[in-house]
This record gives structure tokens, C-alpha cells and sequence, in this order.
């Protein structure tokens, strides 16, 4: 029996449309697929490729890097280094095992070094992830692993992180296969001994993940997305029914996680104050900050991480919490500090922003003590500079020194700086009026003179009206040029002088006093 012919594009499309109408109503669109004549794989190409990624550095390297950016943590930057070299030193002996003897590359046998930071928010764990990344040039994708606990056991959202490493490659798939995925709140997924029955969200996530973390094969496309599926459909139809299934092996991927691990302080604590038992008492914050540097494979396992899983996570890792101290250096010394984002800020505005020590020591300690290590600078700068950021540009001000007394008394420093900002741009107004009146002088050939209380309210007016103050004397004196010249021409020495009250109607003023000066003239 003959088969039946494959549909063409147009017919599939329509097929699909009608399918999706059908099922969904009018919330659901399908794009037309691009046309592409159906011709056969293109021919291998004898050109060398060029090599998407190369690995030299050293953990001294790495550490000296990472030291430009992030303050403290020594020892999560040495730990890193060398994993990192350890892991992509065995990448480059597998690739040029490859090129000699595949089989003997495939069997070499390396323990993957997958990474555990241990440490409360805002220490720098992600911070130091991305700058690893960046400098040894592979792509890097982040992800909260309570994202996956709140989806449930679908493996395919986990593989996602996969394929996200292609997609910051821009496609390059054997660039992707090096990449490093960054699991942040790991922690969030530990499942509890009192749970009852299974827990899908937590226990079968661990169980996508450790898959993930040793090695394993991943589509490219995720069978759980309609529009992959249906790229994958006009594909199948384009190759005359063969499919090409693309993936990604996770050989090569390094995987960091971390988490703040609050509970298990806590655990580690009870633990080690019942081993000293008889011999010392172990209590108070600093020994339950320091328990994380004695926890074992059994404390995470008894905290909810299946042993396969905490497996996968051999190198670990302890970030210590920030202190003021820690906080004043990341602002002083630190090239990613904030205070070069709030600098560039105003700096856009025109307004050169310089800060002093006392008050760079002096947001440090009000950071300290939000508990969220250096996300609280974050905290504390936009409550201190959000109303000088709304309040200064346009103000004429064009150089602030961030001092002692503005970062403890915000509100009332602000309103002298824009008192005094308003005392300067009044004078410099004042006397861009006085020019304005001498350039009408030599303009038109008669004294015109604008009185000091006229001036003030010119200001004043201009202001209000959001014009400058050229423009203003421009718009308010635009008639007067033909009234003058009548007074001019009658009497040269003539000075023709404007007071406060005559900027009501200052044609009407005008007029009234060429009327007065004319009945005058005829008297005399």
C-alpha cells in the first residue's frame, strides 16, 4: 500500500490553524513557517572550525579578577579558582584526548567538581559566579530553584536551564556545552522527614537535577512547548519525514549552587553543642554563623537533600556575612561599587556628585544593620538620594559633595542646597535681564533701563512659567521697539525706564507714556 504524500507547508499550517481554533478559539495564533525550498543537508565542510572557547588561567588569576569586584569571602574565591581550573584543565585534556584517541577520551574518568556556596543573602555568591564567567568567556545562566519547586516534578523546566545556556551563546551549541549554570536558593528544594507522601516539588526536582549534574543528553527543543514542537513538525515535513534531533550533552556543564541555609545552622549547632557536651557550651551568633564551616554529608542529608543529589555537589564552600567594615570597602574600593551607578546618575543630570568618606563609612553602617548584606546599600542609597534625584536636575545645581550631614539629615540638607541653587540662578537671571536691556540699548538706539523690583519679578514670573528669562523679557517687550523709536525720534536723550508695576500690561504702559509724553512735547 502506497504511503500517503506529506502535506505541503501551506497545508500544514492551515491543518494546525484549524486545530488550534478548534481547541483554543481566536486566543491562540499561529505564525506562517518560513518558507525554505526542501533540499538536502548541506555538504561537510573541510574548513578547520575555529575553537569557541579556550581555557588557560590559573586560581591566583581568577582570584586576582574576582578580588576587583567583590570584597572578603577568601576563601568561596580560592575554593571557586580551583574548581573552576580543575574543571575546565580536565575539558581541555578531554577535547585534545579527542582529537588523538576518541574512545580513550570517552572512557577517561573525572569526578565533576559541582559547586556549594553556603551563606545569607547579599555576600556576593552570585556576584562571583557571573565575574567567573565573564572572564573565562563562557555563557552563564541564573536561575532560583524555587522556580522549579513551584512548578512540580517536570523535568522539562529544569532541562530549560540547558537550553538557556545555548540561547546566551547566540546558538552556538558547543560553546553552550561549556557554559555554567548558577542555581541560587537550593536550600528552598530540601524536602522535610515529616512530610507525608511524595513530594514531587522538592524531592523530584532534586532527581531532574542530579540527572542534569552528572551527565546526560538534553533536546534542544523542550517537548513541552507548542511552538518548538511545531518548528520540529515543518522540519520533519522540510526533511521529507527524517528528523534530526538536536541536543546538548551536560558533560562539560558546571553547575554552582547555593542557598542561605538558615535551618541548617541551626541543626549543625544542636549537633555540635551535644557532641561538647561535658566539655564546653557552644551558643550564641557567632558560633551559629561559624556551624556552617563544620557541616558534613550527613547534616545536609538529614536536612532534606536526597544523598544522590548533595553528591553531585562535592566542592563546598562558606561565605561569611558582611560587616559595616566589609560594606564601607565594597563602596570605597569595589569596581562594581553603587556608588559609580549613583555617580553616572547624576551625572547624566549635569551634576558632578562627589562623595566623602564619613559619609560612604556612615551608609555602611545604616546598611548593616537592614540584614541584607550588600543589597542593603542598594536599600539605603535609594532612600537617601530619591528625592535628590527628582528634586536637582533642572534646579541649576551642577556639583553636590555627599557628606556626614546629608546622609544623617537628608531632607533638610536638600532644602539649603536647592535655597541656594534658587539665591545663584536668581542673580545669574538678574543679570542676564541687565543684558538683555543693554543689548535692546545698542539694538534700537535709546536708553532702556528695567528697574531692580521689575527684575525681581521678571524672575519670579519666568520661573513660574518654566521660560527663560531672555525669552521672557523677549515675549513682554516685543511691541516696544516701534513705541520707542516715536520717543526716540522726538527727544534722543530720552531714557525710557520699566518698574514692577508695569509688567501687569506693559503695552498698556508703553502707550501711556507716549500719549503723556507727546501731550507734553505740545504744551511746550
Amino acid at each position: 500500500m502506497p504511503e500517503a504524500p506529506l502535506p505541503s507547508p501551506e497545508e500544514l499550517q492551515k491543518k494546525i490553524q484549524e486545530f488550534m481554533k478548534a481547541n483554543f478559539g481566536d486566543q491562540v495564533s499561529v505564525s506562517a513557517f518560513a518558507q525554505q525550498a526542501p533540499s538536502e543537508e548541506p555538504p561537510e565542510s573541510h574548513t578547520e572550525a575555529i575553537d569557541p572557547f579556550e581555557f588557560n588561567a590559573t586560581p591566583r588569576e581568577i582570584k586576582a579578577h574576582l578580588d576587583r569586584y567583590v570584597i572578603q569571602q577568601d576563601a568561596a574565591k580560592k575554593t571557586l579558582s580551583i574548581a573552576i581550573c580543575d574543571h575546565y584543565n580536565h575539558v581541555n585534556r578531554i577535547r585534545r584526548l579527542e582529537k588523538e584517541d576518541a574512545e580513550a577520551a570517552k572512557n577517561l574518568e573525572y569526578s565533576k567538581g559541582n559547586v556549594l556556596l553556603l551563606g545569607p543573602t547579599g555576600v556576593g555568591k552570585t556576584y562571583l559566579v557571573k565575574h567567573i564567567a565573564d572572564l573565562i568567556g563562557v555563557p552563564f545562566v541564573k536561575a532560583d530553584a524555587t522556580k522549579f519547586s513551584e512548578t512540580g516534578y517536570v523535568g522539562g523546566d529544569v532541562e530549560d536551564l540547558v537550553r538557556d545556556l545555548v540561547q546566551k551563546s547566540d546558538g552556538n551549541v558547543e560553546l553552550a556545552q561549556y557554559g555554567i549554570i548558577y542555581i541560587d536558593e537550593i536550600d528552598k528544594i530540601a524536602t522535610s522527614n515529616n512530610v507525608g507522601g511524595r513530594d514531587v516539588s522538592g524531592r523530584g526536582v532534586q532527581t531532574t537535577l542530579l540527572k542534569l549534574m552528572e551527565e546526560t543528553e538534553v533536546p534542544l527543543r523542550n517537548p513541552m512547548d507548542l511552538q518548538s514542537q511545531l518548528q520540529s513538525a515543518f522540519e520533519f515535513q522540510r526533511r521529507g519525514g527524517k528528523m534530526k534531533k538536536e541536543m546538548i550533552n551536560t558533560r562539560h556543564v558546571l553547575f554552582i549552587c547555593s542557598g542561605a541555609f538558615d535551618r541548617l545552622k541551626e541543626q549543625v549547632t544542636r549537633r555540635l553543642r551535644q557532641a561538647a557536651i561535658g566539655f564546653s557550651n557552644l551558643s550564641g551568633s557567632k558560633d551559629e554563623a561559624a556551624a556552617l564551616w563544620s557541616v558534613t554529608t550527613r547534616d545536609f542529608i538529614d536536612y532534606g537533600f536526597e544523598p544522590e543529589f548533595i553528591g553531585r555537589l562535592p566542592v563546598r564552600v562558606v561565605c561569611e556575612e558582611l560587616t559595616a567594615d566589609d560594606l564601607y570597602l565594597i563602596l570605597k574600593t569595589s569596581e562594581g561599587s553603587i556608588i559609580k551607578q549613583y555617580q553616572r546618575a547624576f551625572e547624566s543630570y549635569g551634576i558632578d556628585v562627589q562623595f566623602t568618606d564619613q559619609a560612604l563609612s556612615e551608609i555602611a553602617n545604616q546598611a548593616s544593620l537592614e540584614g541584607t548584606g550588600a543589597r542593603g546599600l542598594l536599600t539605603v542609597c535609594d532612600r537617601l538620594f530619591r528625592d535628590f534625584k527628582f528634586e536637582l536636575p533642572g534646579s541649576g545645581v551642577r556639583s553636590l559633595e555627599i557628606n556626614l550631614e546629608l546622609v544623617t539629615k537628608p531632607r533638610e540638607t536638600l532644602n539649603r542646597v536647592l535655597q541656594e541653587a534658587y539665591a545663584e540662578a536668581e542673580l545669574n537671571q538678574a543679570e542676564m535681564i541687565r543684558q538683555f536691556a543693554a543689548v535692546f540699548c545698542q539694538k534700537y538706539g535709546i536708553r532702556f533701563e528695567i528697574e531692580e523690583p521689575a527684575i525681581k519679578q521678571i524672575v519670579l514670573r519666568a520661573r513660574a512659567a518654566g521660560r527663560n528669562v531672555t525669552d521672557f523679557c523677549s515675549s513682554l517687550f516685543k511691541d516696544y521697539p516701534y513705541g520707542l523709536k516715536l520717543l526716540r525720534d522726538r527727544d534722543s536723550q530720552l531714557t525710557f525706564s520699566v518698574p514692577a508695576f508695569a509688567l501687569d500690561d506693559p503695552d498698556k504702559y508703553l502707550s501711556e507714556r507716549v500719549v503723556e509724553f507727546y501731550r507734553r512735547a505740545d504744551k511746550t
